[in-house]
């Protein structure tokens, strides 16, 4: 025995076969976050609908949510988030609380297999058999497929006359794989089955198939579990989306991956997602009157908490911030500090304040050592000062402190690369958006594969692959090996990864103007090992070029596609007089498509057109696709 770190209780260890053989139960219990998504959401929806709902008591046939599994659209729920099982969802449409239940045992390797027979059974579509009748019982809900452990235990019952202790014996010997075990149990199960009147060939057709495939089978219990947990998070997804997005991305803000994905999946879902506000946010993500997600403040870097609650608690007791002034002169300054009230001007929590934009906060004026911000919590530190002077004078005095604002500065405003590389620093992640924003066409038209595919632990299963890739240089170094020789490093992200690249000798000297913060580049390479004998693999770059010069560069053809449905004289006046004022050297097709009829017809105009044709249209007419190469 010793003594646990944490406690003075005495402690010691089993092997879990040894404590259960001497009477003690072993238990396994799982710390799940979701529970927290789903108790912040439920606190949302209660601020916002004024609704309690009893997440346990929520019904499970509620068709909303029942379509929402259909529909495939599970980014953000429990389990059943992953694009295979989303592809599988749609195929089988689930129209119950137990297909879930299924889907979560089955989709596993191993059972994986069974997914399109327990589809097509599901629908008629394959006949559903039983060895023998006996079976249909406890095989009936699942379309004749053993799926739960529960099933086999209850059938070895059933057919074999076995004891609820020997079920349950037989049922961790083949989940164990205890052949010696499963070898006593395989005559014990014939020789009970043919008592039953069971041939010895069925049974031993019954008993192979529980051993090939019984040792995948899955909990019933556990599965309906996990099922049930995962069905509260769909229900509150489909029927209070904003609040329950809010609470998912608020338990992602570590995760810049994550937290990147989640506000995408928002936005598809019609929700905007909106920087922090200081007259808006909460500490967390929240959601506001007009059902638009807020960013919450308390997620910011360098704001501590206590800097957060003060700026709430004095916007709810006297209401919203009328400008920069009236919010130094209101907080304590002590609390929230220089280094919070920056925090909040580079992610655009000021932006709502009239007149004013992020630049001007930092502006240092001509003949001024301090920045306008500095200047303004200076100004507030020395009305705050007289005012409390005046209070605890014996005669008073004046009513209010009388002292002029500070007018702001006249300055430009920060680019959007500038105003997202600030965000980034205090959020960890672009609020606003993502550089790579700007260049959507680009690396629809030019990429070959996502920056994912050059990541190290991709690049074996890619090993000799050419690729185009594009992102965004976020940082880059100029070095010199100890041969004397230049090198350079850099790393490169899309709106999902960030990659670590390298360039040496020759490629080095072409391309290292290249290499600087903040510029998008689209890069050739081919993926391949990294020396000759080595299990290590690389991106080899083989071409770079900036991704603003890909659009001129690069294409040669442009296709407009236009649905029958949209086609008009309007929308095709729209396009020649785009078409008129972008004459160029590229050749230009429109292609009608017939979706009902499956017909599509393409038709070569005789006038040649300019790249900036296909952006103009984009923007202009987003209402038609544009395919570009």
């Amino acid at each position: 025995v010793m003594t646990s770190k944490d406690s003075n209780l005495l402690i010691t260890q089993f092997e879990g076969k040894e404590i259960e053989d001497a009477g003690v139960i072993k238990m396994d219990f799982l710390g799940l976050k979701t529970l927290s998504i789903i108790r912040d959401a439920l606190q949302l929806i209660k601020q916002n609908h004024k609704v309690d709902i009893v997440i346990d008591d929520v019904p499970l046939d509620d068709q909303k949510t029942l379509e929402l599994y259909q529909r495939g659209e599970t980014n953000g729920t429990f389990q059943f988030e992953s694009p295979g099982m989303q592809k599988a969802l749609r195929e089988l449409k689930p129209d119950r609380f137990e297909d879930l239940i299924a889907m979560n045992a089955l989709y596993r390797p191993g059972p994986l297999e069974n997914i399109p027979n327990y589809i097509n059974r599901k629908f008629g579509r394959e006949a559903v058999t039983y060895d023998t009748p006996e079976m249909e019982e406890y095989l009936k809900e699942t379309h004749g497929i053993t799926v739960y452990q529960e099933q086999l235990m209850l059938l070895s019952q059933k057919l074999a006359g076995f004891s609820k202790g020997d079920a349950d014996v037989l049922r961790k010997a083949i989940s164990k794989k205890n052949m010696d075990t499963l070898a006593k149990n395989r005559a014990k199960f014939i020789e009970g089955c043919a008592k039953n009147g069971i041939s010895e060939t069925i049974s031993d057709k019954i008993w192979t198939n529980w051993e090939s495939f019984a040792s995948y089978a899955f909990n019933k219990s556990h599965s309906t579990c996990y099922a049930f947990v995962a069905f509260q998070t769909a229900y509150l997804k489909a029927h209070y989306p904003a609040e329950y997005m809010a609470a998912v991305m608020t338990h992602s803000l570590n995760d810049q991956k994550k937290i990147t994905f989640f506000i995408d999946e928002t936005k598809r879902m019609n929700i905007p997602v909106l920087g922090p506000d200081v007259n808006e946010s909460g500490y967390r993500f929240s959601v506001n009157k007009r059902g638009e997600i807020r960013f919450g403040i308390g997620g910011l870097k360098g704001i501590g908490e206590n800097a957060v609650t003060a700026l709430i608690e004095e916007r709810d007791q006297n209401g919203p911030y009328l400008n920069i002034f009236d919010l130094t002169r209101r907080v304590n300054l002590r609390t929230v500090n220089r280094k919070s009230l920056e925090v909040l001007a580079m992610a655009g929590s000021f932006d709502s304040f009239p007149n004013s934009h992020r630049a001007q906060y930092f502006h240092v004026e001509k003949g001024e050592t301090l920045t306008f911000l500095e200047r303004v919590i200076k100004n507030a530190a020395d009305y705050q000062a007289q005012k409390s002077a005046m209070q605890v004078s014996l005669f008073g005095g004046a009513s209010e402190v009388e002292m002029p604002e500070i007018k702001l500065p006249d300055c430009p405003r920060w680019t959007r690369i500038e105003q997202l590389k600030y965000e980034k620093e205090v959020a960890g992640f672009y609020i606003s958006g993502h550089p790579m924003d700007d260049y959507v066409l680009e690396v629809k038209s030019f990429t070959t594969h996502p920056l994912s595919d050059i990541l190290e632990e991709n690049c074996k299963a890619n090993n000799g692959v050419n690729m185009t890739v594009a992102g965004m240089v976020t940082s880059a170094k100029n070095l010199i090996s100890k041969t004397n020789k230049a090198f350079g490093t850099f790393v490169i992200e899309d709106t999902m990864d960030s990659v670590n690249l390298a360039l040496f000798s020759e490629d080095y000297l072409r391309f290292k103007h290249l290499l600087v913060e903040g510029t998008a580049v689209l890069i050739k390479g081919t993926v391949q090992k990294r020396f000759r004998d080595s299990d290590l693999y690389e991106f080899k770059i083989s071409n770079m070029l900036l991704l603003s010069e890909a659009l001129e560069k690069l294409t040669n053809k442009i296709s407009i596609q236009i649905s029958v449905i949209q086609l008009t004289e309007e929308l095709i006046s729209r396009l020649k007089t785009i078409r008129d004022k972008n004459a160029g050297r590229c050749s230009l097709t429109y292609e009608v498509v017939d979706e009902a009829e499956k017909v599509n017809v393409k038709m070569i105009s005789k006038v040649s057109v300019a790249p900036t044709f296909a952006v103009q249209v984009i923007k202009e007419i987003p209402e038609v696709d544009v395919i570009i190469n």
